[in-house]
């Protein structure tokens, strides 16, 4: 006589928690995709060209808080080497060039030629951030953190994450 199991339920896993470069790279890609749709519609500029600035500003402001006040002083900290150093410095001076081009982006009255300029200047600054340090910066956090304090950063940037989109 065979017997019959009962299937149980399969259990709810807790998702995977990110860590920090996980994080910042998922950040990344959102915002280039944000980026690229602004440039396609920046010449016709428009209710759909300045919701699309809203956006960004939005996603960077949250995105440039977590790196500022966690994963930037954690590199720092932990750096090593005069290059390590050098590295965070830029970054910071990087996240304030773009703080000066980002409000200009919702001024009123700009003509549509130079929004989308203003536009096109806006992507490339920040295509250059995210691709150095996802070249140069992240490769070096990754040495210099271990699994586990990747996985606490990215708690710890997950939960302000949250706090700074008011979640």
């Amino acid at each position: 006589m065979a017997t019959t199991r009962k299937k149980t339920p399969a259990r709810k896993s807790a998702p995977a928690q990110k860590d920090a470069i996980a994080l910042l790279k998922e950040d990344h890609e959102k915002v280039r995709g944000l980026l690229s749709q602004l440039e396609k519609s920046a010449d016709r500029g428009g209710e759909r060209a300045m919701k699309l600035v809203t956006q960004i500003e939005g996603e960077l402001k949250v995105h440039t808080t977590i790196e500022e006040e966690i994963f930037y002083p954690a590199f720092r900290d932990a750096a090593r080497s005069k290059d390590d150093k050098k590295l965070y410095y830029e970054a910071n001076q990087e996240h304030h060039v773009v703080d000066l081009v980002l409000p200009e982006m919702s001024e009123p009255g700009a003509a549509k030629e130079e929004f989308a300029a203003k536009a096109k200047v806006l992507k490339e600054l920040v295509e250059h951030h995210a691709g150095e340090e996802e070249k140069e910066m992240f490769p070096k956090a990754r040495k210099l953190f271990g699994r586990d304090e990747l996985k606490e950063l990215g708690q710890r940037m997950a939960e302000r994450k949250r706090e700074l989109q008011g979640r």
